[in-house]
């Protein structure tokens, strides 16, 4: 698609890179290239026809082995802590390998960026948390921040937790200023649908709304923040604020560029 078909220019484009989509999930550290440099594509169009673009990405197959293990998620076990802390630096070590990878991706895109780890702005888990989202707000011509989830400390006994990235995400598209649209992009999956995805009846369901039901299958093994779930909560949050609210098929990231020239695409609109 031509970027200067895309209309309101200035405005902000959210994405959240899930780790399904850009990590094989099934094998440790394995990082999907091909996916995240078309990922890289699309947002340079973005950015070359005015668009702003704020970019957040999941662990996958990088973060959540170690994390569950230990706890992470539950913060502070007196009986395994000084285990956990090493497994913070690892999962952290994990985390930064990963975002280092998605930062050459767009760097090779021609997208200038800027890595932005919670553990260094941000204190709390869940939406909740305390952080400056100020340094998110830039202009097009300025380098893409991006984020992705963490173990961050904790004003409390918990002492640390993990801030997922889903929630940073409700936290930017519902405070930033002039949100066009706010992208889940998922693996293999066009959206929501009725159905498992595995089933071969399963259709897409191409609206959904917070009172509605759907099928959705929460990956113990591997997701410790919520998988799809979350995502889907997260996602009906925002829409209360931002008008552009999807979860699109990841492997497929021109229909980003439908949803913000045409406001409509092959995906689930997520309405409040």
């Amino acid at each position: 698609m031509d970027p200067v078909a895309i209309s309101n220019r200035m405005s902000r484009v959210v994405l959240k890179l899930g780790g399904g989509l850009i990590t094989d999930k099934s094998r440790y550290r394995h990082i999907r290239t091909d996916r995240i440099d078309a990922v890289s594509e699309v947002i340079r169009e973005l950015r070359s026809s005015g668009q702003s673009v704020v970019l957040v990405h999941g662990a996958g197959s990088f973060g959540h082995l170690e994390a569950r293990k230990w706890g992470l998620a539950e913060g502070k076990n007196d009986e395994s802590y000084e285990s956990q802390i090493q497994a913070i630096s690892r999962v952290r070590t994990d985390m930064d390998d990963l975002n280092t990878a998605v930062i050459e991706s767009l760097s090779r895109a021609g997208v200038d960026c800027e890595a932005m780890p919670p553990r260094d702005w941000a204190n709390g888990v869940g939406t909740g948390f305390e952080g400056n989202l100020g340094d998110f707000v830039r202009d097009p011509d300025e380098p893409v921040p991006v984020t992705f989830g963490d173990v961050v400390d904790t004003s409390d006994s918990s002492e640390f937790g993990i801030l997922s990235g889903d929630h940073i995400m409700v936290r930017l598209g519902c405070e930033m200023p002039d949100v066009k649209a706010c992208a889940f992009l998922l693996g293999d999956v066009d959206g929501l649908m009725d159905k498992p995805p595995g089933e071969p009846d399963s259709t897409l369901l191409p609206t959904w709304s917070s009172d509605q039901d759907f099928s959705g299958s929460h990956d113990l093994d591997h997701d410790v923040t919520g998988g799809i779930l979350l995502k889907a909560r997260c996602a009906s949050e925002i829409a209360k604020r931002v008008e552009q609210v999807w979860l699109l098929n990841g492997t497929v990231p021109s229909r980003i560029l439908d949803v913000v020239s045409l406001g409509d695409a092959v995906g689930t609109r997520i309405l409040h």
